[in-house]
């Protein structure tokens, strides 16, 4: 693990219907970002926020597709700003804003790279825009980033070059009936969140550090909010009942850290999908705080 992490903020709200989660990286600095990953052992360097003008300033445009231009653009600088850090040898921590941002931290990540992702949600994020029901782009990353549908001729969106081999979903709950057939259909890996109850998260957790750690560079793990229980973190767009508890989010991100300590494989982390507006005392910022140092090494002993 590098010693710096640099914390880029990405408060763009272009990708869902419901405003507020562009105050999410405000949020998660205010629960004390920097004294969390300090008691990891890690120094933070906040490279701020990029600029990303207010939704309510812009047209929707193609209503399969809201805001597409827009995400284009803050994905292309997010990328640009991932890559620079992994070149300067400091490990990148982004801070959402909606989940469409994946597609640049990702994009960023996998540069000159071959990356596996380990993607923590209750959403299976696998919608283009001609299967989507609501046309929000932030139930699109893994797809864009796959090149899947109108993807695929949209050099910025598949940029990462990922392979279905090399991505594993953990903790699924709520799919819509096409990802549900699109996701059988891939060779990427699924445990939905009944795996979790039967195994146990951390032999889900290990098994898919297999999948995204093998023939890979490094990793990059994506970590939507809403893959906890909404009783444990209220603060998110699009809340399922039947997540993961505060201790099984620590475990599952501790034992990433386990991994990292033994192969080094850790490339790069994002935490979304928080939404002030919606939170109760700022809990759910809390805990993707707390979230985000478990990743990076903190433990209790």
């Amino acid at each position: 693990m590098p010693k710096t992490v640099h914390v880029i903020g990405a408060p763009m709200d272009y990708g869902a219907d419901r405003r507020g989660v562009d105050m999410g990286p405000s949020a998660i600095r205010y629960a004390d970002l920097a004294t969390e990953l300090g008691k990891a052992g890690v120094e933070a360097v906040d490279a701020g926020d990029l600029l990303v003008p207010r939704a309510e300033e812009r047209a929707p445009g193609h209503d399969r597709a809201k805001f597409l231009p827009e995400i284009e653009d803050v994905c292309t600088r997010l990328s640009d700003e991932v890559a620079g850090a992994i070149e300067n040898d400091r490990f990148p921590l982004v801070l959402g804003g909606d989940h469409a941002v994946a597609i640049g931290s990702m994009a960023g990540s996998a540069r000159n790279a071959d990356v596996g992702v380990l993607w923590l949600d209750a959403h299976g994020d696998f919608n283009t825009p001609e299967t989507s029901p609501s046309g929000n782009v932030h139930g699109m990353p893994l797809a864009a980033a796959l090149g899947e549908g109108e993807f695929a001729d949209q050099p910025w969106a598949n940029a990462a070059g990922l392979r279905e081999e090399n991505v594993a979903l953990v903790g699924l709950r709520n799919l819509d009936d096409y990802e549900r057939e699109a996701i059988r259909d891939t060779d990427m890996t699924a445990f939905t969140m009944s795996d979790i109850d039967e195994r146990g998260v951390t032999a889900v957790v290990d098994d898919a550090l297999d999948v995204v750690t093998t023939g890979t560079d490094g990793i990059h793990v994506s970590l939507d909010m809403d893959w906890l229980d909404p009783d444990e973190a209220p603060g998110v767009g699009t809340p399922v009942r039947g997540g993961a508890t505060y201790r099984e989010a620590h475990a599952a991100l501790e034992a990433i850290a386990e991994r990292d300590e033994s192969e080094d494989c850790l490339r790069s982390l994002e935490v979304v999908e928080v939404n002030p507006i919606l939170d109760e005392s700022n809990r759910t910022a809390d805990i993707a705080a707390e979230l985000a140092a478990s990743a990076l090494g903190k433990r209790i002993l």
